[in-house]
């Protein structure tokens, strides 16, 4: 959005010697706009008022909107965690005492909790890091073990962070990847899958919810696809499980990763399934004392095996409920600001999609600068893990968003915790500042006077 400013700045043809006026060349316009006069002094005095953030004070901590990058933990799972906080602190690995007998029936009474909530065996649960840790696992170990025959994986160009990178280290080590495009929904083409599967593909990976547009892909189609070209399938599901119901069996899913953090869990923990039949073999990333099936070895943490158990059995038992409230929620904001507010563009499937997930587009307001407009509401722009960058998010240039619109995309998450005063306070915020910005906006302008941006030609200096 800079660089537009900069190039309408600079492009511009000075003004006549006759009048104020700018004169800008447009390729369908015969005739040139008539002027539009300042505003009178009331108007803009009243402009000034409605615009006005000088006495915006924030008392207190942000509302949090951002369920996408984590989530508060329930207090629940705090309740089961806090007795393997104090007293039963022993190693879930040691066979010889007490200590060790009670923690490792916690830790497995997780992995039951866990299993259930997927429609897995607990023998199938592997307890890791973190879903980027179990991205790794799945990605690189399946692709490993299988690369004396087979070197070759199928991803998106949506896909997570630790994915991609997981793909591109790969290549790096001789195996062939390929970065499937998406739709403009966000969706893959199943076809373009089918073609791109070859007798050399061991691994296809793709994620079931979108963390950053909340788009559903069709992941039991997906599943016996791959089935039936007897090929793997990984999902990162860390946005989906526990919010969507999903069934490792029903949708043919061959290896899963899962978040703590993601399902009102602790943070530190996840999981990874892995399929015992028709037997999935991975070649492990970490070596050590050959914990967890000899998969990922290490001290499995118990009170975090605990937590992320706890958390899992909550999900299975309020998911329906929590379903309607998050749907209900964005319904009620999603309405609130595009009733209020032209030119706003949800990214993403609409109909295909998790509804705690709102990822909009606000036409001519740069998102950043949105985003430090409301900074009593913790939103996003984006990934967290890809925060710090300043470009435009990845994601949203692999469905065809301008480069403008990419820059303006605000990302609203929806959580079990949050509530109706929150929702409705952020769209108000929400709308205000947009039309504060707008104002601001020379394109805006433009706009408004019925010009249209693009067909626009640039002259040059």
């Amino acid at each position: 959005m800079q660089k537009i400013f900069g190039r309408l700045q600079s492009r511009v043809l000075r003004s006549s010697t006759n009048g104020a006026a700018f004169i800008i060349r447009q390729e369908s316009s015969s005739a040139t706009p008539a002027p539009k006069f300042a505003a009178t002094s009331k108007e803009f005095r009243a402009r000034q008022v409605r615009f006005n953030i000088k006495n915006d004070h924030m008392q207190g901590r942000p509302l949090y909107l951002d369920a996408q990058a984590t989530t508060p933990m329930d207090p629940r799972v705090l309740d089961a965690m806090m007795p393997f906080l104090t007293n039963l602190f022993g190693n879930p690995h040691s066979r010889t005492h007490a200590y060790g007998w009670e923690t490792e029936q916690a830790v497995e009474k997780g992995r039951e909790q866990i299993a259930q909530l997927i429609g897995a065996d607990p023998k199938e649960i592997i307890f890791t890091s973190g879903a980027t840790e179990s991205n790794n696992i799945a990605v690189k170990g399946v692709a490993r073990f299988y690369g004396t025959k087979k070197k070759h994986v199928i991803t998106t160009q949506t896909e997570h962070k630790c994915v991609l990178d997981s793909c591109r280290a790969l290549e790096n080590e001789g195996y062939k990847v390929t970065y499937l495009p998406v739709q403009e929904n966000g969706i893959v083409d199943l076809k373009q899958l089918e073609a791109t599967i070859t007798p050399e593909t061991s691994l296809v990976s793709i994620m079931t919810v979108n963390n950053e547009i909340g788009v559903k892909q069709p992941v039991k189609e997906i599943g016996e696809l791959c089935r039936a070209r007897k090929v793997f399938f990984h999902t990162d599901a860390a946005q989906a499980v526990g919010k969507i119901p999903v069934d490792v069996n029903a949708m043919n899913i061959d290896l899963m990763s899962i978040s703590g953090h993601k399902i009102y869990g602790p943070k530190g923990v996840g999981a990874l399934y892995v399929r015992r039949r028709p037997r999935v073999r991975l070649e492990p990333i970490q070596s050590g004392g050959g914990q967890e099936r000899g998969l990922r070895s290490g001290t499995v943490p118990a009170p975090l095996a605990v937590g992320i158990g706890a958390a899992a059995e909550l999900a299975r038992q309020e998911m329906d409920y929590d379903k309607k409230w998050v749907d209900f929620l964005s319904n009620r904001l999603l309405k609130r600001i595009t009733s209020a507010l032209p030119h706003v563009i949800r990214n993403g499937d609409p109909e295909q999609t998790y509804s705690g997930c709102l990822n909009l587009s606000f036409a001519y307001v740069e998102g950043e600068s949105l985003l430090m407009a409301l900074k009593d509401v913790a939103l996003s722009s984006g990934s967290a893990c890809t925060s710090a960058s300043l470009e435009p998010s990845y994601v949203l240039r692999a469905i065809g968003t301008d480069e403008d619109l990419a820059h303006s995309s605000i990302r609203f998450g929806i959580g079990r915790f949050t509530t109706v005063e929150e929702v409705d306070y952020t769209a108000d915020k929400c709308i205000k500042h947009v039309e504060r910005l707008r104002e601001m906006s020379p394109l805006w302008e433009m706009v408004q006077e019925g010009i249209d941006i693009k067909t626009i030609q640039w002259s040059q200096h």
